[in-house]
């Protein structure tokens, strides 16, 4: 069953039991009014007949006699049916239309002035109602008098009137089960927009297409905007994925496609000569070292993508520092690597992927200077709780437009700006690295000046007589 019919059901269903608890409440109140106003009627009635009797008769008389003096009954409407009754039940006067058939005598000791009217059946199979009240003269009870009506009036009405809400009722879940119907379809379209749309994503494997909003301030309006923010999400990642296949087949290409021409070299006789083949099996060797940088990186990321979490302990920066400019030194192939302003900080993190950063820094400052005149600067500098350190060169500077992609995985601006051998990664794991130890990345640049690549990290305070690290 669907959600549209299911939704139709419920607010069809909903509305019947209103219907019918509204129904019942009206045709009980309508009857009640209908019965007292009869009542009202009736006691009116009988308490006219009663006025009249007191009216015709002198106490005195009635107790030296012990009897009283009826009124003809007839005179008070045909509309009415009345009787008068001894206390013993005897009935000693019948209104004409009554025709000698007495009504339902009540004992005159239970008649009370409060007692409401009775419905009784005749034998004609007429309904009447009934009301009874007792006569008291001289201030003794006399007897009873009883007056009736017929229901007819009253139970057509309260026919008439269960009619109408039936065919009000019927009429008003008929129209709720077609309202209700276009309203769910209309509620539901944005759904079927998504299906539809997801049906053909998966068809033509286009994650280009989006949801259209309808209402954009609704529900539905606001999943419409989530899953197409989601659509675009997998878009770029499925780009990015597709990037890092080509990008990946594109790097080790290079490196294989080079072993593979040394290793025909070697067997058409290279390896005969000593030069030769020390030169072929060192070319050999740093393709392979850099295939294994770029699967290291690779792993790295993917275990940084899996959630990887880093195993953090209280590391001397200024001391791993002054490591990094050391391997700095032996890595710059003509260029000057200074070591600027150092301060004294203490940062929790992983040593070696706080390593691993700043060599990654180094490296690509190293890539981007020209040998001749190159120059890299390291400096930390603790300021305000946070360490930062800078890598800063005078290399070819970093075009604007390419500023927002930089920590992208394996993009890379302009190639002739740098020196071959880079992946396209490491940016992206210093980035992720910093962002691991709750800090962040800063760069700024110029082309043709230079780019300055600024680290900061928490500083990690020890107060006055506690080890490092608790």
């Amino acid at each position: 069953m669907s959600i549209r019919t299911r939704l139709t059901l419920w607010y069809t269903g909903l509305l019947a039991v209103s219907l019918l608890v509204f129904g019942l409440l009206v045709y009980s109140a309508l009857s009640r009014i209908l019965m007292t106003a009869m009542d009202e009627r009736l006691a009116a009635q009988a308490q006219a007949v009663i006025d009249q009797i007191e009216a015709e008769n002198d106490p005195v008389a009635i107790v030296v006699s012990g009897r009283a003096k009826l009124p003809p009954i007839d005179v008070f409407g045909s509309q009415f049916y009345i009787q008068i009754a001894q206390l013993n039940g005897q009935v000693v006067q019948l209104s004409d239309n009554l025709r000698g058939q007495p009504l339902p005598v009540s004992p005159a000791g239970g008649v009370s002035s409060r007692q409401r009217g009775v419905t009784v059946n005749t034998n004609q199979g007429v309904q009447l109602r009934v009301l009874s009240r007792p006569i008291v003269l001289a201030s003794r009870l006399a007897g009873t008098i009883q007056v009736a009506q017929s229901q007819a009036a009253t139970d057509d009405a309260l026919l008439a009137t269960r009619r109408v809400l039936v065919i009000v009722s019927i009429s008003l879940l008929l129209f709720a089960a077609v309202g209700g119907a276009f309203l769910a379809r209309t509620a539901l379209r944005p759904i079927q927009a998504i299906t539809k749309t997801a049906q053909r994503i998966t068809q033509a494997q286009d994650l280009r297409q989006r949801i259209p909003v309808i209402v954009p301030n609704d529900e539905l309006g606001r999943l419409t905007e989530t899953i197409n923010g989601m659509l675009a999400r997998l878009e770029d990642l499925f780009k990015a994925q597709q990037r890092l296949v080509a990008d990946v087949s594109h790097e080790l290409r290079t490196p294989l496609t080079t072993i593979q021409g040394n290793l025909d070299l070697l067997q058409r006789g290279a390896a005969d000569d000593l030069s030769t083949r020390k030169s072929t099996l060192r070319t050999m060797a740093d393709e392979t070292a850099r295939m294994r940088r770029l699967v290291n990186d690779l792993l790295l990321l993917a275990q940084t993508d899996a959630g990887l979490k880093l195993h953090q302990q209280p590391v001397e920066l200024d001391t791993l520092l002054l490591e990094v400019y050391r391997q700095a030194q032996v890595m710059a192939q003509g260029i000057t690597v200074r070591l600027g302003a150092e301060d004294q900080a203490l940062v929790l993190g992983d040593a070696d992927r706080l390593r691993q950063l700043l060599l990654n820094l180094v490296d690509n400052a190293l890539k981007h200077t020209v040998a001749e005149t190159g120059e890299v600067t390291l400096t930390l500098r603790r300021t305000g709780g946070w360490v930062r350190v800078s890598v800063e060169d005078n290399g070819a500077g970093i075009p604007t437009e390419d500023l927002p992609h930089i920590f992208e995985r394996f993009y890379r601006a302009d190639p002739s700006r740098s020196r071959p051998g880079g992946s396209g990664l490491g940016l992206a794991i210093a980035r992720w690295v910093a962002e691991a130890h709750g800090g962040r990345i800063e760069v700024e640049s110029q082309v043709g000046k230079g780019s300055i690549f600024t680290l900061w990290l928490p500083e990690l305070v020890t107060r006055p007589g506690q080890p490092a690290g608790e």
